[in-house]
């Protein structure tokens, strides 16, 4: 399967705001959680789809400076 690179950075925007609200969620729901190992898991949890969201912005911004490149020598 091919995407464009338009196609990649709004899927890559779809995905990283989904990751990142998922971070949120899981951020602000640390307070109700008095078990330790719990707490960790929960801590673990969020920062992984942080994580995610980090990377998915990273390829997003990659695929739309490539874009942008790729017009930009198009129109040279």
């Amino acid at each position: 399967m091919k995407l464009s690179l338009r196609a990649t950075t709004l899927v890559a925007g779809i995905f990283a705001a989904i990751c990142f609200g998922v971070a949120i969620a899981g951020f602000t729901s640390l307070g109700g959680i008095s078990d330790g190992t719990e707490l960790a898991d929960a801590k673990g949890y969020a920062w992984f789809w942080t994580f995610l969201g980090s990377i998915a912005t990273a390829f997003g911004g990659l695929a739309w400076w490539m874009a942008r490149r790729v017009r930009d020598d198009d129109d040279a």
